[in-house]
């Protein structure tokens, strides 16, 4: 049986093309994707919507528009559409059932939404981890962390977890503690601290820096020190208020606190 060339020869070209075709649709289809989100992420931002929301309604949409891609280059290659997604539905029945724990970060994703625990830019604690919230996806939250590690969580175990969310108020307590040596008058070091604690950059002026008797111990007596501040500012005041008690106490030239012992007799 002769081959007839010229016909095998069409039919690879014709292929070649279809393909060739068929690539050229996805990336047409890619660039009216970006296109479209890029144009749906200016109008929401014109419109003041919260970033949070604007990722979350931009990931949906980039997931629909893909799939739909998808499904019209197998329906240019003349593959059934009807039974495609049929197939898909299956598919996705099964990997639900499989992956059910992905599916309850999806929905845990859309509560977080609605409900707005916390947003992106708030300083949480959720999930068993600290830092500034840089991302609320469709499964996950993107958390980086003080020092700058960035951690991935699922949605469904920050929602299920208690979260605390330092950037709701307008100010938090830097909650520090200061020794005191036995014989030191501890309402010397506390006329001596709020004024210096006030100077600090940033501590607010309202509330004012509390400074109080907190307990006693073996050492002496032991002083609450507690300044006001931003959560953008905590770490600052933090480690100023350290600073400023070391640097308040050795001026003044407090004796540095020791343990009394008491001597047992026999």
């Amino acid at each position: 049986m002769e081959l007839d060339w010229a016909t095998i020869s069409a039919a690879v070209t014709g292929a070649a093309l279809q393909v060739a075709a068929g690539f050229a649709l996805y990336m047409i289809g890619r660039w009216l994707i970006g296109f479209a989100i890029g144009i749906l992420g200016r109008v929401l931002t014109a419109r003041n919507f919260d970033p949070t929301l604007q990722r979350y309604i931009a990931s949906i949409l980039a997931v629909v528009l893909n799939i739909v891609l998808v499904v019209a280059i197998l329906g240019f290659f003349g593959i059934e559409t009807t039974s495609f997604a049929a197939l898909l539905a299956g598919v996705g029945l099964a990997v639900g059932a499989a992956w059910s724990g992905l599916l309850g970060n999806f929905a845990a994703g859309a509560f977080l939404i609605i409900f707005r625990p916390y947003k992106v830019g708030d300083y949480i604690v959720g999930g068993g981890v600290e830092g500034t919230v840089t991302e609320i996806g469709l499964f996950n939250t993107v958390i980086t962390s003080p020092d700058n590690v960035q951690t991935i969580v699922g949605n469904s175990k920050v929602s299920g977890d208690v979260v605390k969310n330092f950037s709701t108020h307008a100010y938090r307590r830097v909650d520090r503690t200061a020794q005191l040596a036995f014989g030191v008058d501890p309402l010397d070091a506390i006329a001596r601290l709020k004024p210096a604690l006030a100077a600090i950059p940033n501590v607010m002026a309202e509330p004012a820096p509390d400074v109080e008797i907190l307990d006693f111990n073996e050492r002496g007596t032991v002083l609450a020190v507690r300044p006001y501040c931003h959560t953008d500012h905590y770490w600052q005041v933090y480690f100023d208020t350290n600073r400023l008690i070391a640097q308040t106490f050795g001026e003044a030239g407090y004796a540095a606190p020791f343990t009394v012992e008491r001597k047992t007799t026999a």
